[in-house]
């Protein structure tokens, strides 16, 4: 979820945007809707004036209908229409009210008015694509058909609404086509990340991605160089470290003295040890990808650090499912596997290591006093628990750094006078 915030922000934001839209715009059209009816409703008092008068004066039915022609209006007298318009007929207002009317009268003596009060009751019905009007009295009742006015029509709305959200819509749509190329960055900041070192961000935008993209590649072609030079600049020392190792070596042999063949036969051992140690770790830090990586039975790689570590296989004792896999790359985990069957040996009190699986981790276990430093004081380069141990403190150190290339760390419990160091 994290990967994609930028994206789930912007189709958060699309999401909102057009949901707002859409209930602002339904919002106005109901309100829009309701005007229009409560506008065109106003003529039923039009029309309660011409029925007051037709009922008052006892026109004839042609009058009424010569009357309501006048305002593009005519009464439904068909039964079965009078009934499909009322039935299924949509129902947009009904209001009831009271009809007064005056009229001058005469008791013999003298004049006088005489107000009349009916009760109507008005509905605006639409059917298909007409407006009716329905009036109701107490004793009966008329059914009007508006040829003038239309039902509301929202196709203005609804353009609108369509336009707007196509603008939005598109606008969002733009968004997301500028943040493609940063999903195509990060995919391959990614790969450079895990060792592709010759995957290139060169690219001809212009805009601020592309400016980011162009940078880094200038960045990734300046890290390629500098790594160049520091690999040719290390296996160089190296091999020029050890030719005159190897002449030293050969020349320790010839000394006459039996004293002096051991030291310096000590020293250059020692010398080519340290050598071999700073390959590996030049071998594990420069560990661009994991090509090298196969799949292992754990047994197979211990057995190869026991033999590497030239002890008596007594020992070693070895716990394991020989089912249980590891995917890993050989060497490197049996050298970080050896290092700690060395240090066991020089540190553990009766010079015998336990190997077992527990909680799903690799364990190692010896006896011996507890560390008297935190572990990553020991996991420095150079550092040890006795310096007249015969070491250099590169053991931990390399372990560490294998194990983190492989995606482990290296871990260490105490308990029981039992040194226990986890690859966890």
């Amino acid at each position: 979820m994290k990967k994609h915030a930028v994206l789930i922000t912007v189709l958060f934001a699309l999401s909102v945007s057009l949901i707002s839209i859409s209930v602002i715009f339904f919002e106005f059209y109901k309100l829009n809707k309701k005007q229009y009816i409560d506008h065109i409703f106003t003529k039923y008092s039009v029309i309660t004036q011409i029925y007051r008068e037709h009922q008052q004066r006892h026109n004839s039915q042609t009058m009424l209908d010569i009357n309501l022609a006048v305002y593009k209006m005519q009464i439904v007298k068909n039964e079965e229409e009078q009934k499909e318009v009322l039935s299924k007929g949509t129902l947009l207002k009904r209001e009831g009210f009271e009809s007064l009317s005056a009229s001058l009268m005469y008791d013999g003596n003298s004049f006088y008015a005489k107000n009349k009060v009916t009760k109507l009751r008005a509905t605006m019905i639409r059917y298909k694509k007409f407006m009716y009007f329905y009036i109701q009295t107490k004793d009966a009742g008329i059914l009007i058909k508006d040829e003038q006015l239309t039902p509301y029509n929202y196709l203005n709305i609804m353009y609108a609404y369509s336009t707007i959200f196509m603008i939005i819509s598109a606008s969002f749509i733009l968004v997301l086509q500028k943040l493609r190329p940063l999903i195509r960055l990060r995919r391959k900041i990614a790969l450079f990340g895990d060792g592709d070192m010759k995957i290139s961000f060169k690219t001809s935008s212009c805009d601020e991605i592309g400016s980011v993209s162009n940078e880094l590649e200038s960045t990734r072609e300046k890290i390629n160089s500098i790594l160049e030079s520091r690999t040719l600049f290390l296996r160089n020392i190296m091999h020029e470290l050890k030719t005159p190792i190897a002449k030293g070596t050969i020349a320790t042999q010839m000394l006459e003295s039996p004293k002096q063949r051991k030291r310096f036969s000590s020293i250059f051992n020692r010398l080519e040890a340290l050598v071999t140690e700073f390959a590996l770790i030049e071998e594990v830090t420069s560990l661009g990808d994991k090509r090298d990586f196969s799949e292992y039975r754990l047994v197979d790689i211990i057995d190869g650090a026991i033999d590497m570590a030239m002890v008596e296989r007594d020992v070693v004792s070895v716990k394991i499912n020989t089912n249980v896999k590891l995917h890993a790359n050989y060497r490197l985990y049996t050298t970080a596997i050896k290092n700690m069957i060395d240090n066991a040996m020089k540190y553990s009190s009766d010079g015998r290591i336990n190997i077992l699986i527990r909680d799903g981790e690799l364990c190692f276990e010896s006896k011996g006093e507890c560390l008297s430093q935190p572990l990553s004081y020991y996991i420095e380069p150079f550092t040890k628990e006795n310096p007249s141990k015969n070491s250099f403190g590169l053991g931990l150190y390399l372990v560490d750094s294998i194990l983190k290339a492989h995606g482990q760390v290296l871990a260490h419990e105490y308990e029981n006078g039992v040194n226990r160091f986890i690859f966890a």
